[in-house]
């Protein structure tokens, strides 16, 4: 309530300041009719085309009709598909990045809850909580409960085995989006190429080496480039935060896995 009273109080002098002005200017207005005479002499000299209406289309439009507008003229078949590469990338990169989120777990929290588990209620209860826990590391430790009773040995080369295969599921399908990668500035300038054949091609036709026709003809066939690097760019930057994002959690699942294995060898001993 204090907010609103100070903001209608803020609005009742601004209306009052505004007010006031108004009458102070007034007398000086009346005062003065040759001054206003002359403008309205002056008016019609004054009065210049306003600025072009394409340049506020443009500013409406802004950068999606821009950039739709640059595809168009990049000719439909080479640019579709370097938008279908963007895309196809883009869906597996999205599909990666929800993966590994949903792979990523506090390691040293179900650490410390399986360690007191197994001490408490014994292997069976912590296999259950290693069920209940998502992501690989809680599957790795499950692996290890699971040969626990064959030796440390065993546990040991089923923990590391099973590391291994996980690591290989979280870098699944990353060969296709490097695919995209490549693909993408290469139809581009594949597109560039079979431009600048088709400009010479209107060069010959013509008869005359205009500028108007060459500079029409390397734009158009530049066009498909820019549209393929730009898609590399932002497959490459998506690929990179993956790869860092894998790193993460394979360091976690190699330092977890240490961890357990201790975990292991204590309550062996103690048995």
């Amino acid at each position: 309530m204090k907010k609103l009273f100070a903001v209608l109080a803020v609005m009742a002098s601004v209306s009052f300041m505004s007010v006031y002005a108004q009458d102070e200017v007034a007398p000086i207005s009346e005062e003065a009719p040759a001054v206003e005479q002359v403008a309205e002499e002056a008016a019609p000299i004054a009065e210049e085309p306003a600025a072009p209406a394409p340049a506020a289309d443009e500013e409406q439009g802004g950068i999606h009709q821009a950039l739709k507008t640059k595809f168009i003229e990049g000719g439909a078949g080479f640019m579709s598909t370097v938008a279908l590469c963007l895309i196809l990338g883009l869906a597996i990169a999205i599909e990666r990045i929800i993966y590994l989120s949903l792979s990523t777990t506090n390691s040293k929290k179900l650490l410390a809850q399986v360690e007191e588990t197994l001490e408490k209620d014994g292997v069976e209860a912590a296999k259950e909580v290693c069920r209940n826990a998502r992501g690989p590391i809680a599957s790795i430790f499950y692996q290890g409960l699971l040969h626990m009773e064959e030796g440390l040995d065993v546990a040991e080369k089923s923990i590391i085995a099973y590391g291994s295969v996980q690591s290989g599921l979280m870098e699944k399908n990353l060969s296709w989006i490097g695919l995209f990668i490549g693909l993408c500035p290469n139809f581009g300038f594949m597109g560039t190429v079979i431009g600048m054949i088709e400009a010479f091609d209107r060069i010959q036709q013509a008869g005359d080496m205009s500028a108007t026709i060459v500079a029409g003809g390397i734009k158009v066939a530049l066009i498909t480039t820019v549209f393929g690097l730009i898609g590399a760019i932002i497959l490459q930057i998506f690929y990179n935060f993956i790869l860092a994002r894998i790193e993460a959690v394979v360091a976690d699942m190699e330092d977890s896995s240490i961890t357990m294995l201790d975990i292991l060898t204590k309550n062996q001993i103690k048995k």
